[in-house]
């Protein structure tokens, strides 16, 4: 949100090859915060905005008034929450029903000065009609970590947009969480050869 907002690869390369300052970024102050989905991470990012004075609306399929306003925020209906917000941010897991719900409408829906982060799951965006958004500019920027093919090919039209950030699926990558990630493996390890399974995937 903030590398969007503000132009940063842009800027960096910049710097990189011995420029200085080209573009005119945006503040995040007063802007609406559109989050879809509320859930843990949602709710954290929630938290986030508002400490940039951003005003928080939500829309999923079963968010209630009064757990948008747990974290500060009003829920809205799904067309509200694309046309009104400047900042839209996908918090889902991907199931059946948001595989490719940020499609042609709701980004057609979308102000041309917004930005959409997705760092959940790549296909609950159509990326298709997310590459003929940005090929034609009708909005400000895209900021992606996840695609719907991973590793993104080299010659995917994302990496030609002009007016993207792109990571490569590192919002979970920390030395911290990969000690929690290995360390869990080995103890189900551990606990499956001593015939005391944990962690067991229900049905």
């Amino acid at each position: 949100m903030l590398a969007a907002a503000r132009n940063l690869p842009v800027e960096e390369r910049s710097m990189s090859d011995g420029g200085w300052q080209l573009t005119l970024g945006t503040w995040l102050h007063g802007k609406t915060l559109g989050l879809l989905g509320l859930g843990n991470l949602g709710g954290r990012v929630a938290r986030i905005g508002q400490a940039f004075g951003m005003n928080t609306i939500a829309w999923s399929q079963n968010l209630t008034p009064e757990r948008a306003a747990e974290y500060g925020g009003t829920a809205v209906g799904k067309h509200e929450l694309f046309a009104a917000a400047d900042v839209l941010s996908v918090h889902l897991v991907l199931s059946d029903h948001s595989r490719g719900l940020v499609g042609r409408a709701e980004l057609d829906a979308m102000k041309p000065s917004a930005i959409l982060v997705n760092t959940s799951r790549g296909p609950i965006n159509d990326q298709d009609a997310l590459s003929d958004t940005l090929r034609h500019q009708a909005i400000r920027c895209a900021a992606l970590d996840v695609y719907d093919i991973e590793p993104l090919p080299s010659d995917h039209p994302l990496r030609e947009s002009p007016n993207t950030v792109l990571t490569p699926h590192t919002g979970y990558v920390t030395r911290e969480l990969y000690e929690i990630f290995y360390g869990d493996a080995v103890e189900d390890i551990a606990a499956f050869q001593a015939g005391q399974p944990i962690r067991v995937a229900t049905a």
